[in-house]
């Protein structure tokens, strides 16, 4: 045990002496998270829109006031000339416009129903989706303010609640998918090279005839990041909390269980990946290759899996952040405990103890 300490205070040293690996540590998570959180976002707000009024009356006013007041637009201008709306598109000074036509007032009293025309931009199909729906939500808002007091007949009205995420605010979803992509990437980044550092340096030699066995070897490298892990879960989950208002309704200490077993299941295979390459670019291209995209890809925070083909969904079951993904909304969002997640946990323990076993066997007591 006290050579065991010995060597995991060198590989302190180590990280603490090297200026980029820090930067790697710790400044990737907080880029991280500060981009998925702010610019990132799957929120649209502040969109440009276009109003070309023909009405002019108070309920064109009134309309175009909720649409003013809401944060996903800001009304540049409003016109009587339908011809400026294709022009405002062409210029892309404009994502969306609405036409409201003059006589509004009388098909509200008249018709008991009004139309106005939604024209949006779709070179960008998600964007205008959106976009209509939250205009569609606006003008069923106005329209029940119209019928209150009034009953029109065989009305029916769906009553509409969202769990979990009343706000749809896009960090909800952003932040468990960016807790479990930082620490499998840095986790697997950092400890991939460490081994591979060594046989460049050519202190491999020493460490093999050395009276330390593999085992000790390999635990002693992880040992470090470990802990500095933790520290990284600790600084995201400050921010998500503070800066992105993020919820954090289920058990902490829970939280950090999970997210050591994800943890040592990354150093696991970080230290695969270096036991398996000769050098430390090699290492850090399957380290980056192999896991960014694929956990940004297949987890399931940035596109759903449901709609990706069978093939892509089997093989995303592979992947340590896709379990853990599911694990952390379970925890800080929907407030569950174990018995609802023990399902995750037991494969991420599994996929732990494979990748640590294969990287022990792995590990060549003789150099070639």
């Amino acid at each position: 045990m006290k050579q065991f300490m010995i060597f995991v205070k060198k590989e302190f040293k180590h990280v603490f002496r090297d200026s980029k690996t820090l930067l790697m540590l710790f400044g990737l998570p907080i880029v991280q998270i500060v981009l998925f959180g702010f610019a990132l976002s799957n929120e649209i707000k502040s969109a440009d829109v276009l109003i070309c009024d023909h009405a002019n009356n108070n309920y064109s006013h009134e309309i175009i006031h909720k649409i003013s007041a809401s944060k996903s637009f800001e009304v540049k201008r409003v016109t009587t000339d339908h011809s400026e709306i294709e022009e405002a598109f062409k210029q892309g000074s404009a994502k969306i416009a609405i036409v409201i036509p003059s006589d509004i007032e009388d098909q509200i009293f008249h018709s008991t129903h009004g139309s106005l025309q939604v024209i949006s931009d779709a070179s960008d199909p998600n964007t205008a989706s959106t976009l209509t729906s939250y205009i569609s939500n606006i003008i069923m808002d106005y329209k029940q303010t119209l019928n209150a007091g009034n009953s029109p007949p065989m009305q029916v009205v769906p009553e509409i609640r969202m769990l979990y995420n009343p706000t749809l605010k896009g960090a909800t979803n952003f932040v468990p998918g960016v807790i479990s992509l930082v620490l499998l990437l840095v986790c697997v980044l950092m400890t991939s090279v460490s081994i591979v550092k060594e046989k460049e340096s050519g202190s491999m030699e020493i460490l093999l005839v050395s009276p330390m066995n593999p085992f000790t070897v390999i635990i002693s490298k992880a040992v470090p990041y470990f802990f500095l892990s933790l520290i990284n879960l600790t600084v995201i989950l400050i921010m998500s909390v503070v800066l992105l208002d993020m919820p954090l309704n289920g058990s902490i200490f829970l939280l950090y269980f999970e997210s050591s077993i994800l943890i040592l299941c990354a150093l696991s295979l970080g230290l695969l990946i270096s036991n398996s390459t000769d050098s430390q670019q090699a290492a850090m291209l399957i380290s980056l290759m192999g896991m960014l995209i694929p956990t940004m890809l297949l987890t399931g925070f940035l596109f759903p899996l449901e709609n990706m083909p069978l093939p892509l969904q089997y093989f995303a079951n592979i992947l340590p952040s896709k379990w853990y993904f599911i694990i952390v909304k379970s925890i800080m969002i929907k407030g569950l405990g174990i018995s609802a997640i023990y399902k995750e946990t037991l494969i991420l323990i599994g996929m732990t103890v494979l990748l640590l076993f294969i990287s022990i066997r792995k590990f060549k007591i003789r150099l070639s």
